[in-house]
């Protein structure tokens, strides 16, 4: 049995939850004795405890500071150091470990990923937003601190696997699948009047609010568009989208002499977070079987742009570059975040980012974290005065 470190930014949520389970069956198997460094949330601090004592872990932290007391008297006793704010995040991912765990969701994840980048850690990267933030500073970081980048969300996991990075001249294109989310085959009219309890109902995968209002809108794939590219070089030519409800493929990599390479497996996050946290090796781990017999009725169909703004948005975005991805995604989890709030409606979130896109116009690329804040900020502050106009005007 190997020995190795792990800390999860973002323990507490879906992915970080899916990651102590592999992390947990590594260890009954024998597989992998991983020693948990680090453990981070965002506010749900009973649950962060409760993990870092049953895995051992020598660190806790809290993103909010006012939970910093509450934190350290749950852990008071055990000998586990507590932090709280968001520099004892960085801090966390700062940590020697072999293995970095980026689940944070949003552009909060950026500044402590980076964090693990620039002391060269390998980075299992389920935070999409550091790419479509700042994906070229971001690559340029992983490649000057010699770190390693390994992507989780399952369609990019699933081309990392099935790509050859010697070789990208000879791949015609990548495809990636999208479910559809819960309103594929739902009206335009009735789509305006859906409640965020609909939206957060995906019909396939378990997942945060946040994520599964984007699947639900379809941003959620231009997003991951936008990380493909930056991950695997391709341009917004060689990328493509298509709907699959059995959400059993994962991507296609289709090459230049007409092979077609698939992915397939059970919608199931912790074969992904397997993949990454046993790279280069394979290991076992406790993710659902695909059953080939349910390969029979599989289908594919190309995504309505008009029924779903999002995509269209993200993937014009892509083409513009320079700053234009930073503003979506700023843009994007305002817009998300004010629908969970119930302040305004399901169709609304993607005019919120048409709007923003249109009035802050062209903006250079962003060329250090402190740039990719203070443009995400502007952003938002846009994006929220777009939200208070809409909410007024109901």
């Amino acid at each position: 049995m190997t020995s190795r470190s792990l800390t999860i930014l973002g323990s507490t949520g879906s992915v970080g939850c899916a990651t102590l389970d592999v992390v947990a069956h590594l260890r009954a198997t024998a597989q992998e004795d991983m020693r948990i460094v680090a453990l981070t949330a965002a506010r749900n601090i009973d649950l962060l405890a409760a993990q870092a004592i049953k895995f051992n872990a020598a660190f806790a932290a809290v993103a909010d500071p006012a939970l910093g007391p509450a934190l350290a008297a749950l852990l008071a006793g055990t000998g586990i150091r507590t932090g709280a704010g968001p520099q004892a995040i960085i801090d966390a991912a700062a940590m020697e470990s072999s293995c970095v765990m980026a689940a944070i969701v949003g552009s909060a994840g950026l500044a402590p990923a980076l964090a693990a980048v620039r002391r060269g850690a390998t980075l299992a990267l389920a935070n999409k937003e550091c790419l479509v933030s700042a994906g070229a500073f971001f690559m340029d970081e992983v490649r000057r601190c010699g770190a390693t980048l390994i992507p989780v969300d399952s369609e990019h996991s699933a081309i990392f696997q099935l790509f050859d990075a010697s070789w990208p001249e000879a791949v015609e294109r990548i495809v990636l699948t999208a479910s559809g989310g819960p309103f594929r085959t739902m009206p335009q009219a009735r789509m305006a009047q859906v409640t965020p309890e609909e939206a957060i109902a995906h019909p396939t995968w378990s997942m945060g609010p946040k994520i599964s209002v984007d699947s639900a809108t379809l941003m959620n794939k231009g997003l991951e568009l936008i990380e493909a590219h930056h991950l695997f070089g391709m341009d917004a030519d060689r990328l493509d989208v298509l709907v699959h409800p059995q959400s059993l493929v994962h991507a296609f990599v289709v090459w230049r002499d007409g092979s077609v390479l698939m992915h397939a497996g059970a919608p199931d996050m912790r074969t992904p977070i397997a993949v990454a946290l046993g790279w280069p090796r394979r290991v076992d781990s406790p993710a659902r079987r695909l059953d080939l017999t349910s390969l029979a009725g599989l289908s594919f169909e190309q995504p309505d742009l008009e029924r779903f703004p999002a995509l269209k948005l993200a993937r014009q975005a892509l083409r513009a570059g320079r700053g234009a991805p930073t503003i979506l995604n700023a843009a994007n989890e305002v817009a998300v975040a004010a629908f969970l709030d119930h302040a305004i409606g399901f169709l609304a979130i993607a005019g919120t980012v048409g709007d923003c896109l249109a009035a802050m116009g062209e903006r250079r690329a962003p060329a250090s974290l402190e740039e990719a804040v203070a443009l995400d900020e502007e952003t938002r502050r846009l994006a929220q005065g777009f939200v208070r106009a809409a909410v007024a005007a109901q």
